[in-house]
C-alpha cells in the first residue's frame, strides 16, 4: 500500500467520532472537482505502480547481464571453475599448470573470490578464433542457408483450427528451419553469421570450452595427465559448470505482457510450471539450452506419454467394461447366491487353523476378477502387443525428425578414456590409429573381474528371490491368522488383505535392495576398469536393468504363473519346505496379480516423485545455508555464486530418469492383461514426471554441460526386448492365469444351451476328508453350522471324484483345457507377432520429407564446397596473372628515337 492510500485511510479514521458515529464535516464546494482529484489521484498512482515494476525488470536484467559476463561488461562467461580458498601446493601447482595451458589455448581467464574466501571463481571466456577452431575439429554443423522446401502437408478441417496444447506463439516462436553443414574456418563465408556474439548458442560454447578442458594437460612432465574430469577427482577443483542464462523467475510473469529475461525465465514458465501441464514441451528451446543429450530424452518422454492416451482410454473402456458386464457374469452370481452354489463346502485354505468355508465367502473376490477377467481382456492383451510395436516404431520415426532438425544425422560420439582408467591401470600398448601409447588392460586381468561382477550380481539376483520367498511364508502366516479372526469382516476378506499388506511388503523390500544394490553395482563397475564413459555407462546399466528387472517383476511372475500351481492338492500337499504352499481363491490369482502390479507400480511412481521433488529442495535449502549473507546486502548475488549453491547434475546423468520410465512401460507391456488402468495410471504419472524433470533441471542443478547425442541408445534395445517378453507373458496370463479358457471350453463343448451356467460346479472338484495327510493337522470331520456334519469338500481343479475307479486323476475336461490353453497360446503370439512385424514392414523409420530435405542439404552443402573453392581458385589464378603482369611490365618506359619508332 502506497503513502498516499495510508494517509487517506487515516483521515477517514479521524472522521468517526468515540462512539463509533461519522463526525459532521464541512461539505465540499465542488463534488465533481473532488471526485475528478481523486480519479486523477488513482491514475497517477497506477502510473508510479507501473513505473516501479519496469524499474525492477529493468534492475533485473541489468543485474543478470552484469553477472553472466567479464568485469569489462562485454566477455561473456562461457564456463566457471571453483575451487576452495585453502590449498595445497601440489594442488596450486597442477592448477597453475592447467590454466596456464587453456591461455595457451586461446581461452580467457578471470579470477573472483567470494567475500568469505571459501571459494575462488574461474571465470572462461572463449573468443571468436577459438570457437571457430573447436567447432571445426568436434565438427559443429551450422546454418547454410534456409530451408526452401515446402514441407507443409495437405490441412484438414481439424488442422485449421486452434490447438490448445500448444504453446503461445509470441513467447515460444517456431525457429526457423536451416539447411546446415560441417562449420569450416576455410569456408567461413558460406555460413550465416549475423552476429559472432550470438552466432554459436550458449550450450554450443559451453560444449566447446568442456572439450578444450577436457583435452587440456596439467601435468607439464607427464602426457597423459590431461583434463579438468581427473582434476574434479583429485579435488583440484570442487566443481566445472556452464551458468545459467540468469533469473529463472520474474515479478511479472510471462503470460503478462512483460518480456522474458532469458530462455530460462521462458523455460520455467513455459516448460516447468505445474500450470502448464496440459501443454507441449517446448523442445527447440530445451535443445538450445541444455543440448541435445537431454532434449532426445524430454522428446521421447513426450512422446511415450502422448502415446499412453490412446491405451489408457482403451484400458479404461476395459475397465468400465467389465464393471458393466458385471450383473450378467453367471460364475460370479452362482457364487454369490447363498442358497444354491455359494452353499458348497470348500476344503480348508491352509493348515492348522483353518476350517471348511461355503464358496458364498469369495463372492467379492470372484466380481473383482470379472472385473479384470473378462472377454475384453483378450483384446486388450492383443492390443497392447501393437501399441508397443507401433509406439517403437512411430518413435524411430520421430527420433529422425529430432535427428535431422538437431543436426544429428550422421553424429557419431568420439570417445575418450576415462580418468580411472588411466590412473588404475598402469600396463600400456601402441595404440594403432593415433600411434600414442595408451593405457591398457590385458585379458587376465579383465576375465577376473568380469567373473567377479557375474558372481556378485547372481547373489544379489538369488538375494532378491530370498526376499519373494519371505514375502511368500508371510502371505501363508498372515492368511492363516486373518482366517480364525473373530471378526467376520477379516474371516471374509482374508485373501484381499493379506493380498495389500504383502504388496506393501513387497514394494518395501525393493526400495531397500535398490538403493543397496546401485552402489554394489557402481563398485563393480569400477572395479572392472571400463576404458570409455560409454562402455561404463552400458555396463552400468546392463547390472541395474538385469537386478531391477527380477526385483520389481519377480513377485509378479510368482503369483502370475506359479502360485497354487506347485502346492499339490488335498490329501497329497507338497511339505518339503516345512509349509503347505498358498493356493488360489476359486475365482483365481489374477485379483492377487493385479493387486500386487498396481501397488508396486504406484507406490514406486509416488516414491520417485517424492524423492525427486523434496529431496533436491533439501539439499539446497542446507548449501545456501553456508551461503554469505548480510542485511546490508541488497543486491543480489552474482550468477556463479548462486549456481554454486545448486546441486551438481547426477554423474549417472539420465540414468535414474530412463530407468524408471524404461520399469513403468514393463509393467503395462508385459501385464497389460492383468491390470487394463496400469496405461491410466502410467499416462498420470508422466504429465506429472514431465514437468518435474524440468523443474530439477531450470531450478535444481546446475546447468549441465551440453552433451550430443543421436537417440537414446541402448535404452531402445531394452525396450524392444521388454515389448517382446510382453507378448510372451500376455500370452500365458490368458492361457494360465486367468479363467477365460477354462470357460470358453466348457461353454462350448461341455455346456447344453452354450452358456456358464454350471461352470463353477464344474471346475470344483470332490474330496474326501477323511485321506487329508498327518501333515495337514485338519480335523477329518467337522460339525459346521448350518452344513452338518462335513465328509466331502470341494476344491479347484479337473479331477476324478473319490468314488470313482480312478480317483484323484485328471479328468477328460482337464485334457480338454490343457490343449485349448496350449494351442490359444501358440495362436496368440504367431497372430501379435505377426501384426507387430506387418506395422513395422508397413511403416518406413524414415519420414519422407526428411529423407528429402537431407538430400536437399547435402546437395547444397556440396554446391556451396564448389563455390567457395572455384572462387578460391579464381582468387589465385588472378593474383598469378597480376604478378605475371607486373613482372614483365617495367615500371618506366625507354626512351625511343623518332626513326625507331618511325
Amino acid at each position: 500500500m502506497d503513502r498516499r492510500s495510508i494517509r487517506g485511510s487515516e483521515s477517514e479514521m479521524q472522521t468517526l467520532s468515540n462512539d463509533g458515529k461519522v463526525s459532521e464535516q464541512e461539505p465540499a464546494e465542488n463534488p465533481g472537482e473532488e471526485l475528478l482529484e481523486n480519479e486523477s489521484e488513482h491514475i497517477i498512482n497506477m502510473d508510479d505502480k507501473i513505473k516501479i515494476e519496469e524499474a525492477k525488470v529493468r534492475a533485473e536484467e541489468e543485474n543478470q547481464q552484469a553477472s553472466l559476463l567479464f568485469d569489462d561488461g562485454c566477455r561473456k562467461i562461457d564456463f566457471v571453475l571453483v575451487y576452495p580458498g585453502l590449498n595445497s601446493s601440489k594442488e596450486l601447482e597442477l592448477r597453475e599448470t592447467f590454466e596456464k595451458n587453456l591461455e595457451r589455448e586461446g581461452l580467457e581467464l578471470e579470477r573472483e573470490e567470494r567475500k568469505d574466501g571459501k571459494y575462488v571463481f574461474v571465470k572462461i571466456h572463449a573468443p571468436w578464433d577459438v570457437l571457430t577452431r573447436v567447432a571445426e575439429l568436434i565438427p559443429l554443423k551450422m546454418p547454410i542457408k534456409e530451408c526452401d522446401i515446402d514441407s507443409k502437408k495437405q490441412i484438414w478441417c481439424f488442422e485449421s483450427c486452434a490447438n490448445p496444447l500448444a504453446l503461445d506463439p509470441t513467447i515460444v516462436p517456431k525457429q526457423t528451419g536451416y539447411f546446415t553443414a560441417d562449420f569450416s574456418r576455410v569456408r567461413e563465408d558460406m555460413f550465416i553469421i549475423d552476429n559472432k556474439d550470438t552466432f554459436f548458442t550458449n550450450a554450443q560454447r559451453s560444449l566447446i570450452v568442456n572439450e578444450l578442458l577436457l583435452r587440456t594437460q596439467f601435468n607439464a612432465n607427464d602426457s597423459s595427465k590431461f583434463g579438468v574430469d581427473k582434476l574434479l577427482k583429485l579435488g583440484v577443483y570442487s566443481s566445472a559448470y556452464p551458468l545459467h542464462d540468469g533469473y529463472y523467475w520474474s515479478h511479472n510473469s510471462i503470460t503478462s505482457e512483460s518480456k522474458p529475461l532469458n530462455d530460462r525465465h521462458v523455460l520455467y514458465e513455459m516448460w516447468a510450471s505445474a500450470k502448464k501441464w496440459y501443454k507441449l514441451q517446448p523442445m527447440d528451446l530445451v535443445r538450445k539450452y541444455f543440448g541435445e543429450k537431454i532434449a532426445i530424452y524430454c522428446a521421447w518422454l513426450g512422446y511415450y506419454t502422448y502415446m499412453l492416451l490412446l491405451a489408457a482410454l482403451v484400458g479404461l473402456l476395459v475397465f468400465v467394461f467389465g464393471l458393466a458386464s458385471l450383473p450378467f457374469n453367471t460364475p460370479s452370481e452362482e457364487i454369490c447366491d447363498k442358497e444354491g452354489v455359494g452353499r458348497i463346502v470348500m476344503c480348508p485354505l491352509c493348515d492348522r487353523n483353518c476350517s471348511y468355508w461355503s464358496l458364498y465367502t469369495s463372492c467379492v473376490y470372484t466380481r473383482l476378477t470379472h472385473v479384470f477377467d473378462n472377454y475384453a481382456t483378450v483384446f486388450f492383451a492383443g492390443f497392447m502387443a501393437v501399441w508397443s510395436t507401433a509406439f517403437l516404431v512411430f518413435w524411430k520415426r520421430q527420433e529422425a525428425v529430432y535427428q535431422y532438425n538437431w543436426d544429428m544425422t550422421n553424429f557419431h560420439r568420439e570417445e575418450h578414456i576415462r580418468p580411472d582408467f588411466e590412473v588404475k591401470v598402469k600396463s600400456r600398448k601402441l595404440n594403432p590409429v593415433t600411434k600414442i601409447e595408451e593405457p591398457f588392460l590385458p585379458w587376465y586381468r579383465k576375465i577376473p573381474r568380469q567373473l567377479t561382477s557375474i558372481a556378485v550380481v547372481l547373489f544379489m539376483v538369488f538375494s532378491v528371490l530370498a526376499a519373494v520367498f519371505g514375502v511368500i511364508m508371510y502371505r501363508i502366516i498372515v492368511l492363516s491368522v486373518l482366517y480364525v479372526a473373530p471378526e467376520v469382516f477379516l474371516q471374509q476378506n482374508a485373501k484381499i488383505i493379506t493380498s495389500i499388506t504383502a504388496a506393501l511388503l513387497c514394494l518395501i523390500c525393493i526400495s531397500l535392495l535398490n538403493m543397496i544394490y546401485q552402489r554394489i553395482a557402481i563398485w563393480l563397475t569400477d572395479l572392472e576398469y571400463c576404458r570409455t564413459e560409454s562402455e561404463y555407462e552400458d555396463s552400468f546399466i546392463f547390472k541395474m536393468f538385469v537386478f531391477q528387472f527380477i526385483n520389481y517383476y519377480a513377485s509378479i511372475f510368482y503369483i502370475a504363473f506359479f502360485k497354487g500351481r506347485i502346492g499339490g492338492r488335498p490329501g497329497d500337499y507338497d511339505y518339503r519346505l516345512g509349509y503347505r504352499a498358498e493356493e488360489c481363491d476359486p475365482g483365481g490369482c489374477l485379483v492377487e496379480l493385479c493387486i500386487q502390479l498396481a501397488t508396486v507400480m504406484i507406490g514406486k511412481q509416488a516414491l520417485n516423485n517424492f524423492q525427486e521433488v523434496m529431496w533436491p529442495k533439501i539439499l539446497n535449502w542446507y548449501r545456501k545455508l553456508s551461503s554469505p549473507k548480510k542485511a546490508s546486502d541488497k543486491k543480489r548475488r552474482p550468477q556463479w555464486e548462486v549456481d554454486n549453491d545448486l546441486l551438481d547434475y547426477p554423474p549417472l546423468g539420465l540414468f535414474e530418469d530412463y530407468l524408471e520410465m524404461v520399469i513403468q512401460y514393463g509393467f503395462i507391456t508385459i501385464f497389460a492383461a492383468a491390470f487394463p488402468l496400469a496405461p491410466l495410471f502410467a499416462l498420470f504419472n508422466n504429465v506429472i514426471e514431465i514437468r518435474l524433470d524440468a523443474y530439477k533441471l531450470v531450478t535444481q542443478w546446475k546447468r549441465p554441460v551440453s552433451c550430443r547425442a543421436q537417440d537414446i541408445g541402448i535404452w531402445y534395445g531394452i525396450l524392444k526386448g521388454i515389448t517382446y517378453i510382453g507378448i510372451i507373458t500376455n500370452g500365458f496370463i490368458i492361457g494360465w492365469t486367468s479363467d477365460f479358457i477354462p470357460k470358453m471350453v466348457y461353454k462350448y463343448s461341455f455346456s447344453e444351451d452354450n452358456s456358464l451356467a454350471g461352470y463353477v460346479n464344474s471346475s470344483l472338484s470332490y474330496f474326501n476328508v477323511s485321506e487329508f495327510q498327518k501333515e495337514s493337522n485338519i480335523p477329518k470331520q467337522d460339525f459346521i453350522e448350518g452344513y452338518g456334519t462335513v465328509s466331502i469338500c470341494r476344491y479347484s481343479d479337473y479331477r476324478e471324484p473319490p468314488w470313482s475307479e480312478n480317483k484323484y486323476e485328471y479328468t477328460s475336461l482337464y485334457w480338454h483345457v490343457f490343449c485349448a490353453r496350449l494351442a490359444f497360446v501358440i495362436l496368440f503370439e504367431h497372430l501379435v507377432l505377426f501384426l507387430t512385424w506387418f506395422v513395422s514392414y508397413m511403416i518406413p523409420p524414415i519420414p519422407g520429407d526428411i529423407q528429402l530435405l537431407v538430400l536437399r542439404e547435402l546437395y547444397l552443402a556440396k554446391e556451396a564446397r564448389y563455390k567457395v573453392s572455384f572462387d578460391t581458385l579464381d582468387d589465385e589464378r588472378s593474383q598469378v596473372r597480376q604478378r605475371k603482369v607486373t613482372t614483365e611490365v617495367p615500371d618506366e618506359m625507354p626512351e625511343y628515337s623518332s626513326a625507331v619508332l618511325a
